[in-house]
């Protein structure tokens, strides 16, 4: 079975553990009058048996089961936290994106998501993960054991960026595999459509939804440094490419990336979400640390 650390460097792993006072009275301020707290005791329901695998408690062993049949089986239960918590991990073409000696956007936001994800069961709540591109990909119901966090980060990293998609729409069909109110935390750069992005937000919204939006963006995207002629790739469509002299296009494509950004924020506030803005040059615990300080802080 994996480790915490094949996913998160010692030094992210410190500091973010380091965040869990701060998680803690985020998370608190979100569930009141809507969620029991485990500190008044946690409400389980039997939902299934499965394999014992290692690492599993011995004491959730089934030895009945086990007289039976001779094997271990461990009884899985379903288990009424402080919050259920479901990660959007975008994996389309564009997070293949890069800039010189930096990880992919992608990298970067399963880093980031591994990090969440951590901290969310470290402290007892519920979380789980979809990765999409133009369709989901990978669903991981959330759950609040160990076991399941390895399964739920392999699963982050088996979801290698390719292919296209509308964000917008693809929310669409998602919104409705979220069963129960809850928080939905979503790592994409956004790019796409943004009339059908904006009506998706709104969904969420109408649904019950309490949403983070992790924008992740490689410094290049916003600050477009290219001064010489360059190949610039479409990563969601193969082989289409263009050569371009970037010194005619820097006015414009700084104008409407400006207005991009805008239209999200502005989009955030009118539907009441949070928006943590991430760049892969910078540490993604540092980023969490401050955003957390802030929620904390009713800010």
């Amino acid at each position: 079975m994996p480790s915490v650390t094949d996913y998160l460097r010692p030094e992210e792993l410190k500091s973010i553990k380091n965040l869990q006072l701060m998680a803690k009275q985020v998370v608190e301020g979100f569930i009141s009058g809507q969620h029991r707290s485990p500190h008044k005791g946690v409400s389980i329901e039997f939902a299934q048996h499965r394999e014992y695998v290692h690492g599993d408690e011995i004491r959730r062993v089934d030895w009945k089961v086990y007289a039976k049949t001779d094997r271990y089986y461990v009884r899985e239960y379903e288990e009424e936290t402080n919050l259920r918590v479901t990660i959007l991990l975008d994996a389309s073409g564009s997070m293949a994106y890069a800039g010189e000696g930096r990880p992919t956007k992608h990298e970067y936001a399963v880093r980031t998501a591994a990090a969440l994800a951590y901290l969310l069961t470290y402290q007892r709540d519920s979380v789980g993960m979809i990765a999409f591109d133009n369709e989901m990909r990978a669903n991981i119901r959330p759950g609040s054991s160990m076991s399941h966090l390895f399964k739920m980060l392999g699963e982050m990293i088996k979801s290698e960026p390719g292919g296209e998609t509308d964000l917008g729409d693809v929310f669409h069909l998602l919104i409705p595999r979220l069963k129960r109110r809850g928080m939905v935390i979503i790592l994409s750069d956004f790019f796409g459509d943004m009339d059908s992005l904006i009506r998706s937000l709104a969904h969420f919204r109408t649904a019950g939804h309490e949403v983070i939006l992790c924008h992740i963006l490689d410094p290049d995207e916003a600050e477009f440094p290219f001064r010489e002629w360059t190949r610039f790739e479409n990563l969601e469509v193969a082989d289409n490419f263009r050569m371009v002299d970037p010194i005619h296009f820097r006015t414009a494509y700084i104008e409407n990336f400006k207005r991009f950004e805008a239209r999200l924020k502005q989009a955030c506030r009118h539907n009441q979400m949070d928006l943590l803005s991430l760049r892969t040059d910078q540490p993604f615990n540092e980023a969490l640390a401050h955003y957390l300080a802030r929620r904390a802080a009713g800010k």
